[in-house]
């Protein structure tokens, strides 16, 4: 029999180890391709190309292999892949830290791929120990814990990068994943019933047993349409306030802040509306939060100045602490319980395909159509997202209507 205030232990901890993996990942994004600098002699084109493909490796490898590692979830529990991807990302992070040439550091992130996955299963795992009346704001709550750690994370790597080196960053951040290791451990507990491999489920049978297999795949591709368009902006970002500002003085100061505003707002917002969809329909956040990114984002296109861009920046992360959380509770509430890690696995692919599709598409429509275009082509999608919702999944124009035929009266 399941602890009544076990799963409030287990959020409380994962949200620690979600903020600290969060702070992990991304307090070495922003030198890393200084760091590849410093591994060769490279003309500005091969140090173009060699800091995408280090960056796109990572996530290339966790599209294809997030699958598998949710099929052993769902074998062997959650609780097991958050150890294995916290100890695997802290030896192969710091060992990044002692590489002297490009493919040392290549084949690093192919292998930080490999142990990807602490984030999905930690989700996972509050999922299927939460009460489903609370699943929505618990989800909410430890959304927070990863938006917090990315917001602190190219802050705190920039300060031990100056203070120490970059190389001692990769340490540093090796020992806090490490921390991850032992609080996941020991603090965490999982009420799971193994399942053998002959009573393992193909994916065919997983499909037959989803309520909607429709809505799953639609929920998979939101979220990589989500996550294509805030990765879309993230390459052209700095480039655009440069081009707002009359002057270049402190430009990566206002650049952090403006880079950093969504995160604060969904770290606000996400719990709030965790609990709102809790109480009105996850359905009705979901369709608000679509229709609330459209409308925050086609303007981000036509400012004249970064202070518009910043408040406009600013809710977008509302809009994100309205959709991540919405699409996993969908998931959730679509899905059997036993293979719950295998459809949060397909989420993290879809997730990772987005990041890439994002980088490649942003930097391809700025060519094109300028900085601007790139808020515009993401507003785009975004309503495209917003449609194929409402036309295949039937509840959410249930929901939707039902909202909107409760606020004419």
């Amino acid at each position: 029999m399941k602890d009544q205030n076990g799963w409030r232990r287990n959020l409380a901890v994962l949200w620690l180890g979600t903020f600290i993996a969060g702070m992990g990942f991304s307090e070495i994004m922003p030198f890393l391709s200084l760091y590849v600098d410093q591994l060769g002699t490279f003309t500005k084109g091969q140090l173009t190309i060699y800091s995408g493909v280090t960056y796109a490796v990572t996530f290339f490898v966790i599209a294809i292999v997030s699958p598998l590692w949710g099929q052993l979830a769902d074998r062997k529990g959650r609780k097991l892949m958050l150890l294995r991807s916290s100890a695997g990302m802290a030896i192969v992070i710091a060992l990044m830290g002692l590489v002297h040439n490009i493919w040392m550091l290549i084949l690093l992130r192919f292998l930080q791929g490999l142990c990807a996955g602490y984030i999905p299963n930690a989700s996972a795992l509050i999922a299927t120990e939460t009460p489903k009346a609370k699943s929505g704001s618990a989800l909410g709550i430890l959304t927070t814990g990863y938006v917090s750690g990315n917001l602190i994370g190219p802050i705190l790597g920039g300060a031990l990068a100056a203070i120490f080196s970059i190389r001692m960053t990769f340490f540093i951040t090796g020992f806090l994943l490490a921390v991850v290791f032992f609080l996941s451990l020991f603090l965490v507990h999982e009420h799971f019933t193994p399942i053998p491999r002959a009573k393992m489920q193909s994916t065919k049978e997983v499909f037959a047993s989803f309520k909607s297999a429709r809505a799953i795949i639609i929920l998979l591709i939101s979220t990589m349409l989500i996550q294509m368009g805030n990765n879309s902006i993230t390459p052209i970002l700095s480039l655009y306030v440069r081009e707002l500002m009359s002057h270049t003085a402190n430009l990566t100061i206002v650049a952090g802040i403006i880079a950093a505003l969504p995160g604060i707002s969904t770290l606000v917002s996400a719990p709030q509306l965790g609990r709102l969809g809790d109480r009105i329909g996850t359905e009705k956040v979901l369709m608000g939060g679509f229709i609330f990114a459209v409308l925050m984002y086609f303007p981000q296109g036509f400012v004249s100045t970064v202070g518009m861009l910043g408040v406009l920046r600013f809710m977008i992360g509302i809009s994100d602490g309205a959709l991540f959380p919405t699409v996993q509770t969908l998931l959730v509430k679509n899905s059997p319980v036993n293979v719950t890690g295998r459809v949060f696995s397909w989420n993290q692919s879809f997730q990772a395909l987005g990041s890439m599709l994002g980088s490649l598409l942003g930097g391809f429509v700025s060519n094109l159509f300028d900085y601007r275009g790139v808020f515009i082509f993401t507003a785009i999608a975004l309503a495209a997202d917003f449609l194929l919702v409402y036309i295949g999944i039937p509840s959410t124009r249930f929901h939707f209507h039902a909202s909107n035929s409760e606020s004419s009266n």
